[in-house]
């Protein structure tokens, strides 16, 4: 696919009929962000260029965001534009997707972020010291947290040894998925969404180049096959129905079976493992007692405020997060700014100025929270804040 560098991606009606491949969404809306780099879109925009779901689209943008190929410049409305990155998240993988054959094993490879990412064995595991930054796939550092008195990505690792699958569960924002992609280099990651189907686990038919329809394993099968570790972000966003397909990879069978491609049987391979992520309090996700069920680990993450010092965060905003979150977990407000706020708005002062990204930040609080988050801000800073705005006229 040809990208004008001076227009954003547009995709016909008719292209967007049939349902789209695992990461090929995301290599779209990668596509129309690198094509207007300068422009900041909001996921109801790229949605209606590409004629696709917000709620799909937006999911895309998030996941962008986390590996670094997007920059969410605003909160309300949510804008992103390009880095210096999209453009590569926007080109499919070395060679194309490689596609099933009627029969025998299925050598797939993921799609997206995890598509270069190396395979590695559990069986010998790459050293890891969990005392130490660990450096993730996009480059990003991740700085190791305290876990059962075990450094946090030693003790995934752990879990995955003793086939223990884990879910993850805490505010957007607050390092979940850094986590995961910091334990498990060989990951492969399925971003949920409302719209996500058993399709986009499994696989499905697609056109073949020369013609005719050929079967595209999805990144369960993948995993599966592989040994690979397999992350389902935002699990409760997606339908029970269509999650229960993950289920006996999990169990004792550690076996599936794709309906869609003659009733093929799928054995996972030592190594395959399953840990989920879990945004409490989002509209839409639902915790179900069959998904809880199937982790036995449940652990809670929240954002680390002495890492925020750690990177030179403003102390002032740190305390304000601190206090705002104090109060969200008392129940008196909805929202309080986790980790991935906290960096934005130091990004926003070094860019701006501090006096903007403290605007800013009362500026992308939800309406209902907007009055306490701005007299925390205001207590804090000594002076009545509004949110970002412009002027008068130069």
């Amino acid at each position: 696919m040809t990208v004008a560098r001076s227009m954003p991606v547009t995709v016909s009606t008719s292209a967007t009929t049939r349902r789209l491949g695992q990461g090929e969404l995301r290599r779209l809306v990668a596509a129309h962000l690198a094509a207007d780099p300068a422009r900041a879109f909001t996921p109801g925009e790229i949605a209606k260029a590409l004629d696709r779901s917000a709620g799909a689209v937006g999911n895309a943008l998030a996941t962008l965001a986390d590996h670094g190929h997007a920059e969410e410049v605003s909160n309300r409305p949510r804008r992103y534009r390009a880095t210096a990155t999209t453009a590569h998240a926007a080109t499919p993988p070395s060679g194309g997707r490689v596609r099933g054959t009627c029969a025998g094993k299925p050598a797939a490879r993921p799609s997206g972020p995890a598509a270069s990412a190396p395979v590695v064995s559990t069986k010998e595991p790459s050293p890891v010291d969990g005392r130490k930054p660990i450096v993730r796939p996009n480059g990003q550092t991740y700085h190791p947290r305290q876990l059962a008195d075990l450094p946090d990505v030693v003790a995934l690792r752990r879990l995955r040894e003793a086939g223990i699958p884990a879910l993850l569960y805490g505010p957007p924002g607050t390092g979940k998925t850094s986590l995961v992609e910091a334990a498990f280099p060989d990951l492969i990651t399925v971003a949920g969404d409302g719209d996500t189907a058993v399709a986009d686990f499994i696989g499905e038919y697609t056109q073949a180049p020369g013609g005719g329809y050929e079967f595209v394993y999805g990144p369960l099968v993948t995993a599966m096959t592989e040994g690979r570790a397999l992350l389902i972000d935002d699990a409760t966003l997606i339908s029970p129905k269509v999650l229960a397909v993950v289920y006996p990879a999990m169990d004792g069978r550690r076996q599936i079976t794709v309906k869609a491609h003659k009733g093929e049987t799928i054995s996972a391979a030592p190594g395959f493992y399953v840990i989920a992520g879990h945004n409490p309090g989002v509209h839409g996700a639902v915790l179900t007692e069959a998904l809880a069920s199937r982790f036995a680990a449940q652990i809670r993450v929240s954002t680390d405020y002495d890492l925020a010092r750690t990177l030179k965060i403003d102390p002032k905003a740190v305390r304000v997060a601190r206090n705002l979150s104090k109060r969200q977990e008392s129940g008196e407000i909805g929202w309080a700014p986790q980790l991935r706020e906290l960096i934005a708005f130091q990004k926003i002062a070094d860019v701006l100025g501090a006096d903007a990204a403290v605007s800013n930040l009362v500026g992308i609080a939800p309406e209902e929270d907007r009055p306490v988050v701005a007299d925390v801000v205001a207590a804090v800073y000594g002076r009545p804040i509004t949110p970002l705005s412009l002027g008068r006229q130069i």
